[in-house]
């Protein structure tokens, strides 16, 4: 992909987040990159090439053009990254070895739940937050959560019934303060799920409820005159905006699932699809379509729903629509989402289809920009020589001699006011003696 490519391109390129993917003349993904501002990371590309690495330049010049998705955030960015290259291992990205898939916390579905970290989402009814892109910053939600509420860590079946008879004895950790017993009545179920439904609104991002009781406990210390602890809280309690919630690339409660938007004008229509598979974004492609007959948006997306599904390979037995379409599979279940994680999924697939069809009205203006100033330029031309016609096709010949010997002459091309280097000639003239520019003319 040459730099002449890439500014034909430039002025349509979003400053939102993403993932950007190089692709070559046969179709295949060279590289997959994430990006804070898609505009500004595809334009890095493109700059000074010296102290660009031979890897980097090889692959941008295998590209034959560039694809993108837009994202929310940039956290949504790395996790759709991470995702496509697992599934499609580009040539030129490093290679994930590992398997490792993201971080969660896990609120364990038991009497007195365990809140820890997994890898592994388990369908046993406990509850998921994340996924988190840093291990560490992971640790330190947890740490943070656990310093803020006590809970117990060990494993032990903490029924009624085993409560009633005393089978088990305080550990380390209530002494440390660590965990305030429940094992032995000293904490009840009552005042330990309370402490739980705190801990979920931290992780959901339902930061209201949260402030209200950490501000009544930082009255209470400081009517105790406690006035360092209550400083501690308030520090901490600005530290919860400081992390995710949820990520709309990657979900816990949706399985499998097909995602149709669609953004049209008079002349061009543009479907989104995005599929899903296990909770996480595998593909966005966005197709292109003419309009013939002022086709209206639902049949365009009753077509492309069937098409794009076919080419796909789609196994998925629920879509998610902005609208009520008829189809022909009746075993597909249809969803117009208000409200969730399925309408954060639509409402991408509908941000990046707009984007396309913006694109496609950019080109155009442009194109006509371009056009306009063509023919202006030739009719500039046209005008101060006094011709007829409009010179949409020029030669230039020049001749050149050495002290009268050694005679050459020069043919250069321009088509539509462009330089058309591949008409360029050069001759050595053999029939001419001396310095005579006429005879070499002829």
């Amino acid at each position: 992909m040459t730099t002449s490519d890439y500014k034909a391109i430039a002025p349509t390129l979003p400053k939102e987040p993403g993932v950007y993917r190089f692709i070559d003349a046969e179709g295949s993904i060279l590289y997959i990159g994430k990006a804070k501002q898609l505009k500004k990371r595809i334009a890095s590309y493109f700059g000074d090439k010296k102290h660009m690495p031979h890897k980097t330049r090889t692959m941008v010049k295998n590209a034959q053009r560039i694809a993108y998705t837009i994202v929310e955030t940039e956290t949504d960015a790395l996790l759709l990254e991470c995702t496509l290259i697992k599934k499609h291992q580009p040539r030129y990205n490093v290679m994930l070895k590992d398997g490792k898939s993201y971080s969660y916390i896990c609120i364990k579905k038991e009497r007195f739940p365990r809140v820890f970290i997994t890898r592994r989402v388990i369908k046993d009814g406990s509850t998921y937050f994340g996924p988190y892109t840093s291990r560490q910053r992971t640790k330190d939600l947890l740490e943070l959560i656990k310093t803020l509420f006590p809970l117990r860590t060990c494993t032990y079946q903490l029924s009624a019934a085993n409560i009633e008879k005393k089978k088990f004895k305080v550990c380390l950790e209530y002494h440390i303060k660590n965990c305030l017993a429940p094992c032995v009545a000293y904490e009840s179920e009552e005042e330990y799920n309370k402490k739980i439904q705190q801990i979920k609104n931290i992780l959901g991002g339902r930061f209201a409820a949260v402030k209200r009781h950490f501000k009544e406990e930082m009255q209470l210390l400081a009517a105790d005159l406690e006035f360092e602890k209550a400083q501690v809280l308030k520090e901490k309690l600005r530290a919860f905006e400081d992390y995710q919630s949820k990520s709309t690339v990657v979900s816990t409660t949706i399985e499998e699932v097909d995602v149709f938007s669609i953004a049209s004008n008079e002349k061009d229509a543009f479907v989104n699809y995005i599929k899903v598979i296990n909770g996480a974004v595998i593909n966005s492609y966005t197709q292109e379509l003419t309009k013939n007959l002022n086709e209206e948006d639902k049949d365009i997306l009753t077509y492309s729903v069937a098409h794009l599904r076919e080419k796909f390979n789609s196994t998925a037995s629920e879509i998610i629509l902005p609208f009520e379409i008829p189809l022909s599979d009746k075993s597909l279940r249809v969803t117009v989402p208000k409200i969730g994680d399925k309408k954060k999924l639509l409402e991408l697939s509908q941000k990046n289809v707009r984007y396309f069809l913006l694109q496609k009205q950019q080109k155009a203006i442009n194109n006509i920009k371009k056009q306009n100033s063509t023919e202006r330029i030739l009719s500039t031309l046209q005008q101060d020589l006094h011709m007829k016609h409009m010179p949409i096709h020029i030669e230039c010949f020049d001749n050149s001699n050495l002290g009268g010997d050694f005679p050459v002459a020069s043919c250069v091309v321009f088509k539509n006011a462009k330089p058309a280097k591949k008409d360029y000639r050069h001759f050595n003239i053999k029939t001419v003696q001396g310095p005579d520019d006429f005879a070499s003319m002829r």
